[in-house]
C-alpha cells in the first residue's frame, strides 16, 4: 500500500436520481486523471444470489420481504473480499447503492424497524463518502422508464426518503446532499471536486466498520 489505499465512494438516492449516470461518469473522470477507479453495482445481478434479486424486482418471483433484506444484503457480503483487496491495492471503488439503500427501501414497508435492517450489513467495509443525490419523488416520477420495477412508485419512494433523512443523521459517517435536479455535467463536476478530496484524505487511514 505504498501509495495508500483507495476510497470507497458510494452513491445513494432516490430511484431515477441519477446514480448510475453520475457513478459511471465519476469512475471514467477519475480514471482519465490518472486514478485507478472500479465500478461496482448493487444489487450486483450476475451472481446466483443477484440473478434471484433480479427476478423479484421485475415480478417474476415473489419472496418473503425479510428473506429479499437478507439475500441484499448477502449479495453486497459475497462481494467484501475483492472490494477489500482492490482497496488496500490503491484503487478506489465507486458504489452505485449500497447497505443504505437495503435499510432504507426494507424500512419503508410495514413492520420493519431500522435497527432490524441494519444488522444484517453491520461490519461490512464502511464508506469514506456517501453522496446522497437529492430529488423528489415527484421530479423521480418525471422521469424516463420510473415505475419499471417493483418499488417504483411515488407513495412508496417517500417512505423511503424518511428513511434515508434517519440515516443520514448518524454522525460518524460522511454524508454529502447533492441536488440531482441540477444538469448532468455541472452535478459530475461537483461529485468529482468532493470525491477527489476524499480521495487524498483517507489514503493513508484504515478502512472502517459499518455500523460498528
Amino acid at each position: 500500500m505504498a501509495g495508500g489505499r483507495g476510497a470507497l465512494i458510494v452513491l445513494e438516492g432516490m430511484d431515477r436520481a441519477g446514480k448510475s449516470t453520475q457513478s459511471r461518469r465519476l469512475v471514467q473522470a477519475l480514471q482519465a486523471a490518472g486514478h485507478r477507479a472500479d465500478l461496482l453495482r448493487f444489487p450486483e445481478r450476475s451472481t446466483e444470489i443477484g440473478r434471484l434479486i433480479g427476478a423479484y424486482l421485475q415480478r417474476e418471483r415473489e419472496l418473503d420481504d425479510h428473506a429479499v433484506h437478507l439475500l441484499f444484503a448477502a449479495n453486497r457480503w459475497e462481494h467484501v473480499t475483492s472490494m477489500k483487496e482492490k482497496l488496500r491495492q490503491g484503487i478506489t471503488l465507486v458504489v452505485d447503492r449500497y447497505a443504505f439503500s437495503g435499510v432504507a427501501f426494507t424500512s419503508a414497508k410495514e413492520n420493519f424497524c431500522l435497527e432490524w435492517c441494519k444488522q444484517a450489513d453491520a461490519g461490512l467495509p464502511k464508506p469514506d463518502l456517501i453522496l446522497f443525490l437529492q430529488l423528489s419523488p415527484e421530479e423521480a416520477a418525471a422521469r424516463g422508464n420510473f415505475g419499471s420495477e417493483r418499488y417504483e412508485n411515488s407513495p412508496f419512494q417517500e417512505k423511503v426518503l424518511q428513511s434515508f433523512r434517519h440515516l443520514m443523521k448518524e454522525k460518524t459517517l460522511n454524508w454529502k446532499t447533492m441536488d440531482a435536479s441540477k444538469s448532468i455535467e455541472d452535478l459530475h463536476n461537483e461529485i468529482k471536486t468532493v470525491a477527489e478530496k476524499t480521495m487524498q484524505e483517507v489514503k493513508d487511514k484504515p478502512l472502517g466498520e459499518l455500523w460498528k
